[in-house]
């Protein structure tokens, strides 16, 4: 899976209505990536993380808890591509987020989720790029 599809397959789950947590979009797309082929849960799984590291730097996360800044980077990729890259671009557009404990925890699962569904067994992911908080070296180097 490459950006593209990633970003569009995060807007064609993203419900119309409120989504608290995100659990509705978690849902739907693992109700889609269930459906297989096992490269796109991997897919999947990498552009994630590779967003969400994207987002671990110092300018967004100093001063937030390192469950809290995941949460609320996944947060931020949840609300979609456009915004997503406006808070890349703008890093006090990560601010509300923040301030506003606005999370998308469900979000960090669908991938082990899809694969257990279509392997049967637990997956012990190792993704390219590290999401966990503060993994990002060069995103909080001085």
């Amino acid at each position: 899976m490459n950006e593209d599809s990633f970003w569009q397959l995060i807007n064609e789950c993203r419900p119309t209505g409120a989504d608290p947590d995100s659990e509705q979009l978690a849902a739907a797309l693992e109700a889609r990536l269930m459906n297989g082929p096992l490269p796109a849960v991997v897919g999947f799984a990498e552009q994630l993380s590779w967003a969400l590291y994207r987002l671990d730097r110092k300018e967004y996360g100093t001063g937030v808890s390192g469950d809290a800044f995941l949460y609320t980077r996944a947060a931020v990729v949840a609300a979609g591509r456009d915004e997503y890259e406006a808070v890349l671009n703008d890093p006090a557009l990560f601010l509300p987020y923040a301030d506003g404990f606005i999370w998308a925890e469900p979000l960090l699962y669908v991938p082990d989720t899809a694969y257990q569904s279509l392997t049967g067994r637990e997956w012990d992911r190792d993704t390219r790029y590290d999401y966990e908080s503060y993994s990002n070296t060069e995103g909080w180097a001085d």
